[in-house]
């Protein structure tokens, strides 16, 4: 059982975290149930386990156990509602503040943004010929970032929602699918300067 004050969710993110998993807030279903990305048609829990990312299949119900496998959970923005919308300006700008503080706080390698959206608006001050190759692309980047968050490298992954219509599910998946395969690049490196360490 959940307990939480005004719908809003607990973040679920330990010491020692491989990659923070950053929404934008929850949606009323998740915050009426008290587990993060709970809508029926929201493809994250799938597309965790169809990448590999965790080793057996999760839903929104075993959002607690993310960190058993290294990851972090939280949104830019605590107060749930039905659409991004009904958010405000100010919340935005504060939501930045205590996600940087969250990120400095745990040290994630890797801060991966769930929406190009969150892109948007973590990234207010980009150039001139960013800004024109986006446009010219039509749609915001994603994969990884030129970017930092307090150090952290960023991975932006389309929005799981299934009112997102502009990434099929075979598109969403390559990128979690890329996702992993650095992370398990990361760990071979690490292995081996271990190693390296120890032969001295």
């Amino acid at each position: 059982m959940v307990t939480r004050r005004s719908n809003t969710l607990p973040d679920h993110i330990r010491p020692g975290v491989r990659v923070l998993f950053v929404g934008i807030n929850p949606g009323a279903r998740s915050a009426a149930v008290g587990h993060h990305f709970a809508g029926h048609s929201n493809r994250f829990w799938k597309l965790l386990y169809e990448s590999r990312l965790v080793p057996e299949p999760v839903t929104y119900e075993d959002d607690g156990r993310l960190p058993d496998w290294g990851f972090g959970l939280t949104n830019l923005i605590a107060r749930p509602s039905r659409g991004i919308d009904a958010l405000r300006p100010l919340e935005y700008v504060a939501g930045r503040k205590t996600l940087l503080a969250k990120i400095r706080r745990y040290r994630p390698p890797v801060v991966a943004l769930l929406g190009v959206t969150l892109s948007r608006v973590l990234f207010p001050d980009q150039s001139g010929a960013r800004r024109a190759e986006q446009a010219r692309r039509n749609r915001p980047r994603v994969g990884w970032q030129p970017d930092h968050l307090a150090g952290a490298k960023v991975f932006v992954l389309p929005n799981p929602s299934g009112r997102n219509a502009h990434y099929s599910h075979r598109q969403m998946l390559a990128l979690f699918g890329e996702l992993k395969t650095a992370l398990e690049v990361r760990a071979g490196a690490a292995r081996g300067n271990a190693s390296r360490a120890d032969g001295k």
